[in-house]
């Protein structure tokens, strides 16, 4: 018979208060000492702090700490937060998914996540999916992300280019399309994407630029 390990409660209650200090820097390094020395009676702690972390430095070490605890315990975990009415918790549980790669969140990367109208859940589920989506479904995911061509600020339509170059020449002829739209913001934004399909090292605003430029002189320019 397996030996049971007993639960340090008073630790475990000490390490959740720290992730609950008013001072960030406190909370970064609760949330070091519990990924430095994984327990994974801190997991509903780890995910609850997640949803309501307001310092992203702190977040991201959050994310740290969940990725050293077993998978079979936080990939469960994490995506029944993406049914979470709080933007937050989904973004953060869907980047946490992301950075810890197991396939099996694969079938919860759904269209409505896709296309959140939250711009940051949207963001964090591009990156999920990419990161995500099995052999031979690249072409499929990349038809779904090119529907969203031109959404948003400059930040997003980045967010989106960059997903849509991770999934490489798939994306070619989808991008080809979306250049010949007769909106000027989807046809600027899909011929800024094939620039850095083409050169990832491109920069992004001056691509849009040109690429606006370019529309506006017409295909002879």
């Amino acid at each position: 018979m397996a030996e049971v390990v007993p639960i340090n409660t008073e630790r475990t209650n000490a390490q959740a208060t720290r992730l609950a200090a008013a001072d960030s820097s406190t909370r970064l390094k609760a949330a070091l000492a519990i990924g430095s020395d994984p327990d994974p009676a801190m997991l509903d702690a780890l995910v609850a702090h997640c949803a309501i972390e307001p310092d992203f430095y702190v977040r991201d070490m959050l994310t740290w700490a969940l990725t050293r605890l077993p998978a079979d315990l936080t990939v469960p975990r994490l995506l029944a937060e993406l049914d979470s009415a709080n933007p937050q918790a989904r973004s953060q549980a869907l980047h946490t998914l992301s950075k810890i790669g197991d396939t099996r969140a694969w079938p919860a990367i759904t269209r409505p996540l896709l296309r959140d109208s939250d711009d940051e859940v949207a963001r964090a589920a591009w990156r999920a999916a990419v990161a995500l989506v099995p052999e031979g479904q690249e072409q499929d995911l990349a038809v779904e992300l090119a529907a969203q061509l031109g959404r948003g600020e400059r930040q997003v339509q980045r967010s989106l280019s960059r997903a849509l170059v991770a999934l490489g020449e798939t994306v070619e002829p989808i991008l080809q399309a979306a250049m010949a739209s007769d909106d000027p913001v989807v046809a600027a934004h899909a011929t800024a994407t094939h620039r850095l399909l083409q050169d990832p090292d491109a920069a992004f605003e001056p691509a849009v630029n040109e690429a606006k430029r370019i529309f506006a002189l017409g295909p002879e320019a």
